[in-house]
């Protein structure tokens, strides 16, 4: 590790004289108000909840950028220098890493001061916006020009941002939830300094750039994706027209074999869009973990008894399961599919409730909130369920079947039970995929907790990837591990393209395991 007085870190391969220089030009373009170097400064980009030591992923400096102009003269720099920088849109992605690089010396590329909404269309429903923009920020402009449109946020809505949940291929609770999916057209400051619209923006004066995401030839936008291969400066997004009329429900089943009828009941109905949105299959202890601590209702070792689990349900109301979805249109169309949903649930044993029956409750309330695009945090209440600051998303992928479900539950509470932790834990349907998002939490000030934590997170992968089930996310220190369960043909693949588009390597060297 290269010792240094004047930064905390620095690019591997560049000397202090050479940053030194490079430190100057950033200054030169940004204004040294824009270039950060001091430790109290770069707090906010050394923060991770990640089970390794904090110094490999501290970085030198942290820059903020106001244009896409200053971007390209930040990328001529870098290559000069050969200075590697890590951009982040919002940086509170903190299951995943936070605003922390993936590894020691690179210059973080905050582009909060980018934070322009740069067109809203209420008719034809979409937005062209900066990467620094918020969901809150978006959800207040829609709603202080009093348009009729609907956000689809993730769970850490208000602090979080499109640009960069999008490009992670992240996802939220509406019909419009698969955010890339809903993504058109993007603006994308190239490795040689090019900027590059995607789609139709590639033609002058084009007006269709956020209406037809394919434009002529291939289809760039998916490269730009939980990749390093560019700094996406712009982004176009289709926006859900608000429904006349909305209607959330709950059903709770209350055991955890149930899972296995829930999926068999809801896919067709969330293939055949009767649910349009993504159904939410919720455990006790997601639901709990929001509100609840761990310690008020088990003190014992290792993970947390049936008991204390079934104490739980019983005191907060909840089941086994607890699943929310939504029905949005007309009165009339929400009608029919619930007396179909209605049937369906029924015959399965599930407990079916709506709005008005649910009362008044924290979790349903968190839940509509988003299914209907508004803003809220209280998921971030999870962190307090154990307590420590550590956290990471387990997040792999499986077919919208109950017997894989069952199967991905089971394997998962054998891993997390081995090392002590605890099966905190959802599955979210798509349309024929569901999400299995894991919450491993655990107490980063204890050493012996964060060394499990370590190897239970590298165990769940590797025994996840032999039984064929892949993760869709992952944080930024076991980048390099998910990649390799994707095999050696696939990085290569992207390895080539990264040497061909940015042979200095110097686009977020390690993101996705993509190095040159």
């Amino acid at each position: 590790m290269k010792m240094t007085t004047k930064y905390i870190a620095l690019p591997e391969g560049v000397s202090e004289q050479q940053f030194d220089q490079a430190i100057a030009e950033f200054r030169r373009v940004l204004g040294d108000e824009h270039v950060l170097i001091k430790p109290e400064e770069l707090a906010p980009n050394m923060k991770i909840m990640l089970p390794v030591d904090t110094s490999q992923h501290t970085p030198s400096a942290a820059i903020l950028p106001k244009s896409v102009e200053q971007v390209q003269e930040i990328v001529a720099i870098c290559n000069r220098y050969k200075v590697p920088v890590w951009p982040v849109s919002t940086g509170r992605n903190l299951g995943y890493g936070s605003a922390a690089p993936a590894t020691r010396g690179q210059v973080v590329l905050d582009m909060r001061l980018m934070n322009r909404i740069l067109e809203v269309d209420a008719d034809l429903c979409t937005a062209l916006v900066e990467p620094g923009v918020t969901y809150q920020q978006l959800h207040d402009y829609i709603r202080e020009h009093d348009l009729p449109l609907w956000l689809s946020c993730p769970a850490p809505s208000a602090i979080a941002g499109p640009v960069g949940n999008s490009l992670d291929r992240g996802v939220g609770y509406t019909p419009y939830g698969e955010h890339f999916l809903f993504q058109c057209g993007m603006e994308v400051v190239m490795p040689d300094g090019d900027v590059l619209r995607t789609g139709m923006g590639s033609m002058s004066n084009s007006n269709t750039w956020q209406v037809f995401k394919w434009g002529y030839g291939p289809s760039l936008d998916g490269i730009f994706t939980q990749s390093n291969y560019g700094i996406v400066t712009k982004m176009g997004m289709w926006l859900m027209p608000a429904p006349p009329a909305f209607k959330p429900f709950l059903i709770r089943y209350p055991d955890e074999v149930d899972i296995d009828k829930i999926v068999e009941t809801l896919r067709p109905l969330r293939i055949a869009m009767i649910i349009p949105n993504a159904v939410v299959i919720a455990h006790t202890l997601w639901e709990a973990g929001a509100f609840v601590r761990r310690s008020d209702f088990y003190q014992g070792k290792g993970s947390i008894s049936e008991e204390a689990v079934g104490e739980i349900r019983k005191t907060h109301n909840l089941g086994a399961w607890n699943v929310y979805a939504g029905l949005y249109g007309s009165p009339e169309q929400i009608e029919v599919n619930w007396n179909i949903i209605k049937g369906a649930v029924e015959a399965s044993g599930g407990e079916l409730l709506t709005e008005e029956q649910v009362g008044d409750s924290p979790t349903f309330r968190y839940r509509r909130d988003l299914m209907r695009g508004d803003m809220n945090l209280q998921e971030f209440g999870l962190y307090n369920w154990r307590g420590g600051g550590g956290s990471l998303w387990f997040a792999p992928v499986s077919q919208a079947r109950g017997s894989e479900t069952l199967k991905q539950m089971d394997l998962a509470k054998r891993i997390l039970g081995k090392y002590g932790f605890d099966y905190v834990g959802e599955f979210i349907v798509g349309w024929r995929d569901m999400h299995h998002v894991i919450d491993l939490l655990y107490d980063r000030t204890n050493p012996e907790e964060t060394s499990k934590a370590n190897a239970c997170f590298r165990e769940l992968i590797d025994e996840f990837a032999a039984q064929g089930y892949g993760m869709y996310r992952t944080n930024t220190a076991f980048m390099d591990k998910v990649a390799d369960t994707y095999g050696p043909v696939k990085r290569k693949v992207n390895q080539v393209l990264k040497r061909a588009l940015d042979p200095n390597g110097i686009i977020a060297p390690g993101k996705s395991g993509i190095y040159v």
